[in-house]
């Protein structure tokens, strides 16, 4: 099998694990992003099942294979699953990269970091990271987890979401000057 045929085939099943594990149709559902709609994707089932979780890295270390990149994380709590998931491929691939993540407001005791996951003495200044999303609408999610780990002295590269619901976030991260790659959109389940 080829590569891209392999990839089509784990696009496939991931999109059939996601209809089965996290997706809906129906009703008005309020967004992260403040819009109401009448799909809904609730990755947390899918990050979380075995197989959901190693189809999520396999793609985007496929998406990532060539880049000089340092670290992925994004913020919490969607990116977590995936940025570990991501981490344990590469590793496994052979070219390990760490993750971390953003919280959205720091704790008031401990560090009181809002960048969590790096070793005593490291920061993210001067690398190159990919931030990663579940689902994307309008990229408000992950333009917070941008101006964190810039503020922290990294590069982003790009940012990588799972499911792009193709309501704006392209456009978001274009006027900021950021790659945006998204693994699904929301035409890959009929919407």
């Amino acid at each position: 099998m080829t590569k891209e045929a392999s990839q089509a085939a784990d696009k496939a099943r991931l999109i059939e694990i996601i209809k089965t594990r996290s997706f809906s149709t129906g009703g008005e559902i309020k967004l992260a992003s403040g819009r109401s709609s009448n799909f809904y994707f609730n990755m947390k089932p899918t990050m979380l099942d075995p197989e959901g979780a190693h189809l999520i890295g396999v793609l985007i270390c496929a998406a990532l294979a060539g880049r000089s990149v340092d670290m992925v994380g994004g913020l919490e709590m969607g990116a977590v699953p995936i940025a570990t998931a991501v981490a344990v491929t590469s590793q496994l691939k052979g070219w390990p990269l760490p993750a971390f993540f953003v919280r959205k407001q720091a704790k008031d005791h401990g560090t009181q970091s809002l960048v969590e996951g790096l070793p005593k003495g490291q920061s993210l200044a001067g690398r190159r990271v990919v931030i990663v999303e579940d689902v994307t609408t309008t990229g408000g999610s992950a333009m917070k987890a941008i101006a964190a780990v810039q503020a922290e002295g990294a590069i982003v590269d790009r940012v990588i979401t799972v499911v792009d619901r193709l309501e704006g976030a392209a456009e978001t991260f274009k006027s900021a000057g950021v790659d945006f790659q998204a693994i699904l959109t929301a035409k890959d389940f009929g919407d």
